[in-house]
């Protein structure tokens, strides 16, 4: 059974559980290569106290309808989900006994790429968001840090094949990023599957 290799991180006003091995090696290995290839990954532009920078990933947006979703001055249009994705997500939604409608692909091509500080609490996801984030390919450090206090940090690797689960109050009380790192690493593909009412 999945849920007996879970591991539930215990944070003060956080449920967020992670599952190393939600997908095995051959399975990881057979989605990253065809993800890759797939997706239709594009570099955003994104603007910052004024100033218009290239996102430090690429990424792509999939829903099963036609709602847009906007971050960071951004309003990403969704794609129709492709075979994978909806393998993926449909493996998801049964162990969890959640229903998905949107998946926000991230590529992070070598370590310098990386997402800054922030929470998911975009206005669109509702007030306490399920944020089902699935990993393939190259390992990458998951920080967070409390938004009130200073003392509460975490530390997790995310690794191929893996699935983390953000839900109740998370969004409202934790940050998360990915951050820069200067080892030589391979890719990461990272899909974050939501719910956009």
């Amino acid at each position: 059974m999945l849920f007996e290799s879970s591991i539930n991180l215990n944070l003060k006003g956080a449920k967020i559980t992670y599952y190393p091995n939600f997908f095995n090696i051959a399975e990881a290995d057979n989605y990253y290569k065809n993800l890759l290839k797939n997706i239709k990954w594009k570099q955003e532009s994104i603007t910052v106290f004024g100033k218009i920078h290239l996102q430090p990933r690429l990424t792509a947006f999939y829903a099963d309808n036609k709602n847009t979703y906007k971050y960071s001055n951004i309003i990403m249009q969704p794609y129709t989900f492709e075979d994978d994705l909806l393998k993926i997500k449909d493996k998801i939604e049964a162990e969890l006994k959640t229903k998905f409608t949107s998946c926000l692909a991230n590529l992070y091509r070598h370590g310098t790429d990386s997402n800054g500080w922030h929470a998911d609490n975009e206005k669109e996801l509702g007030k306490n968001p399920i944020i089902a984030s699935v990993s393939f390919g190259a390992e990458r450090a998951f920080h967070l840090k409390h938004k009130s206090d200073k003392a509460l940090k975490a530390k997790l690797t995310l690794q191929h094949g893996s699935l983390l689960l953000m839900q109740g109050e998370t969004q409202n009380n934790w940050l998360h990023q990915i951050p820069k790192t200067k080892k030589i690493i391979e890719k990461r593909i990272n899909l974050t599957f939501r719910i956009i009412a």
